[in-house]
């Protein structure tokens, strides 16, 4: 990191404790991103809440080149644990950061639209086929928010695909009224 840490008390009085727990943090934070330009973060003792204790307030601003990161206040009445959960925040953010930069942007699968055209309601699994002719095994264990012995032939459904050990299969397979095509 170019600067030092940034480390700000507000309403308590600085502990080398927690000073050194949050060098420590920076750190890991640097193993994930080396370009860190600056670090500030802010540990405050925020005002009692009505029938819990006093909780911690914990920010974090990271400047990195052509970029800043900042986790808003995490509050807990355990100061070391608004401090994890910040920097695990932060963390987070960085590993995003980081995938995006190399290009590798976190894809979602994508849905595919079929209908139900086998089942063995006996053995709890079936086929779906889509529009353009390809078909795909799945059981009971695939379903999601639906019960095997709902489906009928015909049903409409939606589902990822994925590669099985027998040829393709469905997986996250819910019932509805999809569109098709």
């Amino acid at each position: 990191m170019k600067l030092p840490l940034q480390l700000t008390f507000k309403g308590m009085d600085a502990s080398a404790a927690v000073e050194e727990a949050a060098h420590r943090k920076v750190v890991h934070l640097e193993r994930f991103y080396s370009g860190i330009t600056s670090c500030r973060v802010v540990i405050e003792l925020l005002q009692k809440h009505q029938h819990q204790g006093r909780p911690f307030g914990v920010r974090i601003d990271l400047t990195l080149p052509g970029h800043e990161l900042v986790v808003n206040q995490v509050e807990h009445e355990d100061l070391y644990v608004a401090l994890r959960d910040a920097f695990d925040d932060m963390t987070r953010q960085l590993e995003e950061l980081a995938r995006r930069q190399r290009g590798m942007q976190k894809e979602h699968p994508h849905a595919l639209h079929g209908e139900v055209v086998r089942l063995d309601h006996d053995g709890g699994f079936g086929f779906i086929s889509t529009p353009d002719g390809d078909e795909y095994y799945f059981n009971h264990d695939n379903l999601a928010n639906t019960r095997f012995d709902q489906l009928r032939i015909g049903s409409p459904v939606q589902f990822i695909a994925q590669a099985g050990a027998h040829g393709p299969q469905a997986k996250r397979v819910s019932v509805g009224k999809h569109s098709f095509g």
